[in-house]
């Protein structure tokens, strides 16, 4: 695959960038096809991504239907069946600024503004259309060969919100058309999976109005929480942890002391009590801390191993916000263990094979991902790069590949991210090791160390499902809503046939109950082929238990299976014990 370069020079593209290129090329593309049909069309930025590409766009007072994307996409076809040339230029940043100006791109010359004064700016043009780009590029708009526009969103111009929102018109290319439709398969199955269409089906949350990303979980939505949330209990008081709960509001002044308060204060909360300024915490890590400070700490204690489930508020944009993956409020299963520095790799360690137990448990693959120093960050170089070969010599002790990258550690410190790998393949970014230096220093941590010594412990914040309301999306789209037995909302239905006595069945529905399982009484006159369909297809329940005249006369029930489909009769007392079986190996 030939592409061009902002100098003129044409090369092969080198495999691992083929995919940004022809997205990058997309984009442009797209533009074109906007512009044609929209002339009044002013651009902002319009990148490769991960996942396809994109451009955000004002269109004044012009709102676009999904008829007008698929026009777009029309569009685009037409200028890659005219095989027009990509030719690059260079300008000075005047007659770049010049340039723009005269073609109304307004984005453009705001941007050029923000470029060094002795920058030289890029153009790639292809028939009328003229963008400012790096590049490179594809040769000719024909040699983009499988592309489809997907979406269309809200976006702020430079992701503030004092700015315009634009309109950001999302689209996927890829090599060959039959990765296309490979990719476009698996959407298919991604909404399907989809937890927002799945929670409301199963009535597990709700989002409303009235709380903007606050989510609302209901019954069927708590059972499983709950569920979850005991098994991370277990874990946790095995593995020495003992658990906390800390103030959801505290003073401004702890948080200036964190370093939070100048580091993320854009995303706080904020009020104030008796004329003072309080922070709804955004990280429960402060609490950890103050914990730890409030009485004096040995060097027999450490490693001081704490587990918090803490309600945490964060501000985000409502463009950003999606179900229960971007919410403002979540559960953090946060850990904050504070150690000697000699300790370190082995608290390491064993924080990775726990949340690797975490993660088998649920059958996810995953990869890791080292985050180090940020530009906005506290503390010295020194600490810095002690911190992240500490992480990289647990890592590679364990054996564990990971990928480092670059710049995106926690502003106090460096991280472990780890993501998941779901059934159909996409991944998450769920838990993570952050080790840091900093906060003990800021709020003066002390222990006692075997020689009578004062020193400053360690501190590692990590979570392992990262936020509890987000990991359950994962979990609802990862399994489509068929949770394993010991987690789902609802484990047995019992079933009824019409018309008969229903002692019998109200007996095993009060033996289920005493016995711990979440079970629900199905005694509607009903068909029982509508009450099995409902149970299955619309609540997902593991296993439904028939009750009809036979069963009755037999002291058996027909067990009907979720994820087999098929039914059984059995004694109910071996139902009974097969299913506690089920749900206390958590299998």
């Amino acid at each position: 695959m030939k592409i061009i370069y902002k100098d003129g020079s044409v090369a092969e593209c080198p495999k691992e960038e083929e995919l940004e290129v022809i997205r990058h090329t997309a984009s442009h593309i797209m533009a074109q096809a906007i512009k044609r049909l929209f002339p009044h069309a002013d651009f902002g930025y319009g990148p490769a991504t991960e996942k396809g590409f994109y451009y955000d766009v004002d269109l004044g007072d012009t709102k676009l239907t999904d008829e007008d994307l698929l026009k777009i996409e029309a569009e685009m076809k037409k200028i890659v069946k005219e095989n027009l040339p990509v030719k690059p230029f260079i300008l000075s940043r005047e007659d770049a600024i010049n340039l723009m100006t005269e073609r109304n791109a307004k984005y453009k010359v705001e941007h050029i503004g923000d470029l060094p004064e002795d920058a030289e700016i890029s153009f790639y043009q292809q028939g009328e259309y003229i963008d400012m780009c790096t590049g490179p590029h594809l040769c000719y708009t024909k040699a983009l060969k499988a592309f489809k526009i997907t979406q269309q969103s809200g976006a702020y111009w430079k992701n503030d919100k004092d700015n315009k929102m634009l309109t950001r018109i999302n689209g996927i290319a890829f090599r060959t058309q039959e990765e296309l439709d490979e990719y476009l398969k698996l959407m298919e199955e991604a909404e399907r999976r989809d937890h927002r269409k799945i929670g409301k089906e199963m009535e597990l949350f709700m989002l409303c109005d009235e709380g903007p990303g606050f989510p609302f979980f209901l019954p069927n939505g708590m059972r499983l929480k709950n569920a979850l949330i005991e098994y991370w209990r277990d874990l946790h008081l095995k593995d020495d942890y003992v658990e906390i709960s800390t103030p959801l509001i505290m003073n401004r002044h702890l948080w200036e002391t964190s370093g939070h308060w100048d580091h993320y204060k854009d995303n706080m909360y904020s009020t104030k009590i008796d004329d003072e300024d309080f922070c709804i915490k955004p990280m429960n890590c402060p609490g950890s801390v103050l914990v730890y400070r409030s009485k004096p700490r040995s060097y027999r204690e450490l490693p001081l191993k704490l587990a918090e489930l803490g309600l945490v508020h964060r501000h985000e944009l409502k463009g950003a916000l999606h179900g229960l993956f971007r919410v403002r409020c979540f559960t953090q299963d946060d850990g904050h263990i504070f150690m000697a520095k000699e300790q370190t790799t082995d608290v390491i360690v064993s924080i990775v094979e726990l949340i690797n137990k975490v993660y088998a448990k649920f059958g996810f693959e995953y990869f890791v991902e080292l985050s180090t120093r940020p530009e906005d960050s506290m503390g010295s170089d020194e600490d810095w790069e002690t911190a992240t070969n500490g992480l990289k010599v647990a890592l590679e002790k364990m054996g564990l590949d990971y990928v480092v990258n670059e710049g995106d550690g926690a502003f106090y410190g460096p991280k472990l991210d780890f993501h998941v790998k779901d059934s159909i393949g996409r991944t998450w970014q769920c838990g993570t090791i952050q080790l840091d230096f900093q906060m003990p220093l800021n709020f003066g941590l002390e222990y006692t160390a075997e020689d009578g010594t004062k020193k400053t412990p360690i501190m590692i914040h990590r979570v392992c499902f990262g936020s509890i309301e987000r990991f359950i999306g994962v979990l609802t789209e990862h399994f489509a809503g068929k949770f394993p037995t010991w987690l789902a909302p609802m484990q047995v239905k019992v079933l009824t046939l019409p018309g008969l006595d229903e002692t019998y069945a109200k007996n095993i529905f009060e033996k289920l109950q005493d016995n711990g399982i979440r079970v629900e009484l199905d005694n509607r006159n009903e068909k029982i082929g509508y009450k099995v369909r409902e149970a299955r297809q619309v609540n997902k329940v593991p296993y439904m238990l028939i009750i009809g005249k036979k069963e009755i006369e037999e002291g058996t029930v027909s067990v009907r299976d979720r994820d087999t489909d098929q039914t059984t009769t059995m004694p109910f007392d071996e139902f009974l014990e097969k299913i506690k079986a089920e749900i206390e190996s958590r299998d």
